[in-house]
């Protein structure tokens, strides 16, 4: 059916009125967009190679098209030079509240600030929540001959410890200057700095003091930087707390990096300089736990020496784990014991703790926390239910709309721009556009909004919004979506492993981002390395010619799978292990393997050094359980996923023994449009 045209539109649309068309529905025929799309790429075409307004040709027949702003847009960049104040404020008036006018509109504001022509950047500010134009802003005002007051204006850009944009150093100069920035409240955000291991903003708030102070602020800059050099140092620096600052902070850097030679540094600088108990806490505990994180012979006894004060989280959790690692099962569980309230709430803690027991033959107690375990659907929620015989907890929900939240999503321009900005292939733009809609919805439209992007083939989005609050983690269909189906089975089959197993390492890898790029620079879906996918496609006499191909699902997941079949043949076949070398690498697991390898496999896991990996494995196996219920209605049990080191593992087949799940699909309440406020 013809898209109508507005009722004061003439035959021959001009620009205006086809720009009022912008509200535009999602329940477009196939015919008519794909129709659209083609005039909106010829459009573009003219806008590229042909002179002055000849692209609006196409604007008859382009009716509502979501992504006409982007049109007009193009055709004001194309021309020299930024398009002018009044050209942006008119935009604006014909895309009010559009992503597109908020871009144009943060464009001009950056080249209006760095012109200096505060006059203009007050005419078109309205507001952003980017930093370095709110640092604009405030300069701007102070061109026109306001005081910015630093608790309403400074304060919140100010207290960051992350780096700033120049214009933002600039502001803060300006504040220092003028007795916004009093030393006291330059030294918290030096400390803020430090604490955060950001040399770069400690460095830069250090300019801002003067004499004996800036050469401190400047040595606790140079001590996160480059903490080793600072503690050769540091033997001839006078005893003063902020000296003794900067010590702590190289200490817990150079803990982290090299804890032999930091002990070496401690031996040499701890009696020499007097402490208080913050800043020796702060070197004990990092001391305590990178040893013990390293597997040192005296790990152990740091950690059980650290004064009650300065144990954290994080020392806990790594008694536990050495007390595991060395089998000792009396101390796993005073170290447990000895957890806070948080950590021992948490399903992994409860699980080992119930583990530990087992050990100690406190069976009744154990069974008792496996029981309560065992209603999450988690790893250690699976194993618990493996040890008692239980069935699994998954009870999943499906997000419900009213024909008003339909019509509402139906309606959302910003959404109709994202799903066409995806179909068209523009990921990155469309993700803009998505989470700019996302932020003027309620929940309940969110939710529903996710269920349209997967029923579009657009997966991440769901797995993003839904991951994200504990309230919608029961939405199994769209967080753990079968996608590529036929692709994954067949590769899976062809490369020998479970397919519930290549699904869990995509939901891992990418959360289903076709176009995800690691800053380790691994691509796609499987997150391959393009010299990994080089050496896989050459032995499986498969095609490779550039990186941007494995953003290519079905090509990605051939190799993706291929490459986890070799791994997992590395370690007899065994999933966990493969899964922790597709994550650290063989080098790690091997060592891992050659110092704890007698462990349990659940033991084992907790006592992996990297927390990525460690926490990606037991995400991995959580997942694989999921994807097989999705997938067979029953699930695997997840402790014949997990062989002991040595063990020969079969991938499992079609008619393999699986576990039922406790629960039957529930829908979830209705998403409905809120009430209006009075």
């Amino acid at each position: 059916m013809p898209i109508p045209t507005h009722r004061f539109c003439k035959p021959l649309i001009p620009l205006a009125c086809a720009l009022a068309l912008g509200a535009t529905a999602l329940s477009v025929s196939a015919a008519d967009i794909q129709t659209q799309r083609e005039h909106y790429r010829s459009a573009m075409d003219a806008i590229a190679h042909e002179p002055g307004d000849a692209w609006k040709r196409y604007l008859g027949d382009l009716g509502n098209y979501p992504l006409l702003p982007y049109l007009e847009r193009a055709a004001l960049e194309r021309r020299k030079g930024q398009p002018t104040l009044e050209q942006v404020q008119a935009f604006n008036t014909r895309w009010p509240d559009s992503l597109v006018a908020t871009e144009l509109t943060e464009t001009l504001l950056r080249a209006l600030a760095k012109a200096e022509n505060w006059s203009d950047f007050r005419a078109l500010w309205k507001g952003s929540e980017d930093t370095d134009l709110r640092c604009a802003f405030q300069r701007a005002r102070i061109a026109n001959g306001e005081l910015p007051d630093y608790a309403q204006d400074i304060a919140g850009l100010w207290q960051v410890p992350r780096p700033t944009p120049e214009i933002c150093e600039a502001l803060f100069a300006w504040a220092r200057q003028n007795g916004q920035l009093t030393d006291a409240v330059i030294w918290q955000r030096i400390e803020a700095a430090a604490a955060a291991a950001n040399s770069g903003t400690a460095s830069r708030a250090a300019a801002l003091l003067d004499g004996p102070q800036r050469a401190q602020a400047e040595r606790i800059a140079a001590s996160v930087l480059d903490p080793g050099p600072s503690l050769d140092k540091a033997t001839s620096w006078p005893d003063n707390a902020r000296n003794r600052d900067a010590i702590s902070y190289a200490m817990m850097r150079h803990a982290r990096r090299s804890t032999a030679s930091a002990v070496t540094a401690w031996a040499r600088l701890g009696d020499r300089f007097k402490w208080d108990e913050a800043q020796k806490g702060r070197v004990l505990n990092a001391l305590a736990v990178y040893r013990a994180a390293s597997y040192e012979a005296d790990g152990m006894a740091r950690l059980k020496a650290l004064p009650e004060d300065a144990k954290d989280a994080s020392s806990r959790e790594w008694h536990v784990r050495l007390a595991l690692a060395n089998q000792d099962w009396p101390e796993a569980l005073a170290a447990l014991d000895d957890m806070d309230d948080e950590q021992r709430a948490d399903a992994r803690w409860r699980y080992l703790r119930a583990r530990v027991l087992t050990k100690l033959d406190r069976e009744a107690e154990a069974t008792t926390i496996f029981a309560d375990v065992a209603r999450e659907a988690n790893f250690h929620g699976f194993l618990a239910a493996d040890w008692i015989g239980a069935p699994y907890s998954i009870c999943p929900s499906r997000p419900e709309s009213d024909a008003a939240a339909r019509k509402a999503i139906d309606e959302q321009p910003d959404l109709a721009r994202s799903f066409e900005l995806h179909a068209l292939g523009n990921l990155r733009q469309a993700r803009r556009e998505w989470n700019f809609a996302m932020a003027k919805l309620p929940v309940a439209l969110q939710r529903l909004a996710a269920s349209e992007a997967n029923a579009r083939g657009w997966l991440d989005r769901a797995v993003f919004l839904f991951s994200a609050s504990k309230d919608s983690l029961t939405f199994y269909d769209q967080r753990f979506p079968l996608g590529e189906k036929s692709d994954v089975l067949r590769s899976s089959r062809q490369a020998g492993i479970d397919p519930a197993w290549s699904y869990a390492i995509i939901r891992a890898e990418s959360a289903w981002m076709t176009d995800a790029r690691s800053h380790a620079d691994a691509y796609g879906l499987m997150q391959l390395l393009p010299e990994v996918a080089r050496k896989v496609a050459r032995d499986a006499k498969l095609p490779y010619q550039r990186p941007s191909d494995l953003f290519v699902a079905e090509y990605n997941i051939k190799l993706g799978t291929r490459f986890l079949g070799q791994m997992a043949n590395q370690y007899s076949g065994s999933p966990w292990l493969a899964s922790a070398a597709y994550n650290a690498g063989g080098a790690p697991v091997k060592r891992w393997l050659e110092a704890r390898g007698s462990l349990e496999p659940d033991f084992f896991i907790e006592t992996i050094p990297y927390k990525e990996t460690r926490d990606y494995v037991a995400r991995v196996l959580a997942f694989s359980v999921i994807y097989d219920w999705r997938m067979n209605g029953k699930a695997l049990p997840l402790s014949s996923r997990m062989p002991k080191v040595g063990q020969a593992y079969q991938s499992p087949k079609d008619d393999s023994p699986r576990k039922a799940v406790l629960c039957a699909v529930t829908p979830a309440p209705a998403a409905t449009i809120p009430a209006a406020q009075p």
